[in-house]
């Protein structure tokens, strides 16, 4: 007896409702025996009672079970499959019982019929091949005409009395998680109808960076079957410079969860694809991370039509320095991209051989076309005022109300250095419209000057009045820089500035040379600091070369 004992735990401690079949099984089972030891001794009345008890029990746990116990006989005429056991909870679908006991109806009649062919043709394959246990997931029709999905997991067994067969198991109602799972396959199916029509790339990544999913349109980018990809790191399929880039950075590049960048892709391994990416970081609830999500777009295109904006807007800025005498000018500018919001230009009546050149160094907020297409506008209209009469103010003040209309939907602004230069008279005047300072060093003194003075910034406020600031003293050998903040605000990999103290000892070290010199050195530099990684700014400078001031003698 005590050997039995665990048969008689509370099913509702088991895992499921199959574990608690199994278990009730193993009550009835007990049940039996007792129930035949206490009748073959002809046991007294608290006895049989015991038992009658504890059969109560099992019906009752049957009864409130989630799963349905049936049994009919494995009759090979469909008709004769008749049910000889039913658990009352059968009631839950609307039915009772008896209405299958006393074969008031068939337990086929309540099967949706959409589904009675194929799980009778299941069943059939199964006897074939001789399969006793099986499972079946199916639609049944309640009393009030739901339907329900429900999953039937059936045993052949036979009787060791009569030797007739029967089928045994339990039906269990699984309609929510059916539901569930068409939910979630529909949107599966809705998630890669969109990834595969997608006209741009798509990847999926484990945590390790390995391809575990991909789409059609990125296959077709680098040039590959989708089957050679899996489990390949996309990296693997960037430039050797990309590749370099990455590496420098990988801690910065990878570690948010939300990355925007440009790169180049190797189209089977020969021709360079450029494209932009934006990647996701997978995380759990918990934070961890679980893989990783990019799209992919092929900017061929695009890039060619930057290229050719490129190009135009070269053509804009000035193609040589002005050769003014007493003066040694070089100039460069190099966008971040195709295309920047940067710009230099000299005013200056060449014809004439005039004494006063005007600089003009301007920054756009931002870079790209849109920076671009302002700074060309800003540029025509300079060049369009500074032609007639006027004075730097006048010139300046004009520029940026004509600016203030032009960015009032943009939300930009220009920042502007104009120095105007009297050789003759060895003198500067300029104006500093919200822009970094220009530089003065002399050598001689080795002494290093900030060209001051208060400022807004062009296209803020329409009738701000500008102010002109002036210096005399001019000498040979004194350099002048005008630059950008792109120069002294580069980074290179492990985030350092490159810096203005940088700036300056370069052109302390240079100063004995021409402008060009001095203009390749701080470039060279720059380039140098940076390692290789790409400027997020445009880069602008001007050098100045203060030259002996040659005068012809009238004899």
């Amino acid at each position: 007896m005590k050997s039995d004992d665990h048969v008689l735990a509370d099913p509702a401690h088991a895992e499921d409702a199959y574990s608690q079949i199994a278990l009730l099984n193993k009550r009835v089972a007990y049940l039996k025996r007792q129930l035949n030891e206490l009748t073959g001794k002809n046991a007294n009345k608290n006895g049989i009672e015991r038992g009658a008890q504890a059969l109560q029990l099992a019906e009752m746990i049957i009864d409130n079970s989630p799963a349905i116990l049936f049994r009919r006989k494995a009759a090979e005429d469909v008709k004769e499959r008749k049910m000889v056991y039913v658990s009352p909870n059968i009631s839950r679908f609307g039915y009772q019982a008896e209405d299958f006991l006393e074969n008031r109806m068939m337990f086929r009649q309540i099967v949706y019929s959409g589904d009675i062919d194929l799980i009778t043709e299941e069943i059939k394959e199964y006897v074939s091949k001789g399969i006793e246990n099986y499972s079946q997931t199916y639609r049944i029709v309640t009393k009030d005409g739901e339907l329900r999905w429900v999953e039937d997991r059936t045993s052949v067994v036979e009787d060791e009395v009569t030797g007739e067969g029967y089928h045994q198991g339990i039906i269990v109602d699984v309609h929510e998680k059916k539901e569930a799972e068409e939910k979630l396959r529909r949107s599966e199916e809705k998630y890669r109808r969109i990834v595969d029509t997608a006209g741009e790339g798509f990847l999926l990544m484990d945590e390790n960076l390995c391809i575990v999913d991909l789409n059609d349109a990125f296959a077709r980018m680098v040039g590959r079957d989708k089957e050679d990809l899996y489990g390949s790191n996309p990296f693997a399929q960037g430039t050797g410079e990309y590749r370099k880039y990455l590496a420098e950075c990988r801690k910065q590049s990878t570690g948010l969860d939300y990355r925007e960048f440009e790169c180049e892709v190797l189209y089977q391994d020969k021709r360079v694809v450029p494209v932009l990416v934006h990647a996701n970081t997978l995380r759990s609830d918990s934070g961890d991370i679980i893989g990783n999500m990019a799209f992919v777009t092929d900017m061929t295109q695009q890039k060619k039509a930057l290229e050719l904006a490129g190009e135009v807007q070269r053509g804009l800025l000035p193609e040589r320095a002005p050769s003014m005498a007493g003066v040694d000018i070089a100039s460069r500018n190099v966008p971040c991209d195709e295309v920047g919001g940067d710009y230099f230009d000299f005013l200056w009546d060449e014809s004439r051989k005039t004494e006063k050149l005007s600089i003009v160094v301007g920054d756009i907020t931002g870079h790209g076309v849109d920076a671009a297409l302002l700074m060309s506008s800003a540029r025509a209209f300079l060049r369009m005022r500074a032609s007639h009469t006027g004075n730097p103010i006048e010139i300046v003040t004009a520029l940026n109300q004509h600016l203030t209309k032009d960015f009032s939907e943009s939300g930009r602004f220009m920042t502007m250095f104009y120095l105007s230069l009297d050789r003759h008279a060895e003198q500067l005047e300029w104006i500093r419209a919200g822009h970094d300072p220009a530089l003065i060093y002399d050598p001689e003194k080795d002494l290093f000057e900030e060209l001051m003075g208060p400022g807004l910034a062009l296209g803020v406020v329409e009738n701000y009045e500008y102010m002109l600031q002036s210096r005399n003293g001019l000498k040979p050998g004194q350099v002048i820089i005008i630059g950008t903040d792109g120069i002294w605000e580069g980074c290179n990999p492990s985030g350092e500035m490159f810096g203005k103290e940088r700036l300056r000892e370069i052109i302390r070290n240079s100063a004995a040379h021409d402008s060009h010199t001095i203009l390749e050195k701080v470039f060279q530099e720059h380039a140098d600091f940076s390692e290789g990684l790409k400027s997020d700014d445009d880069l602008t400078l001007v050098v100045v070369k203060i030259q002996p001031h040659k005068v012809d003698h009238v004899l």
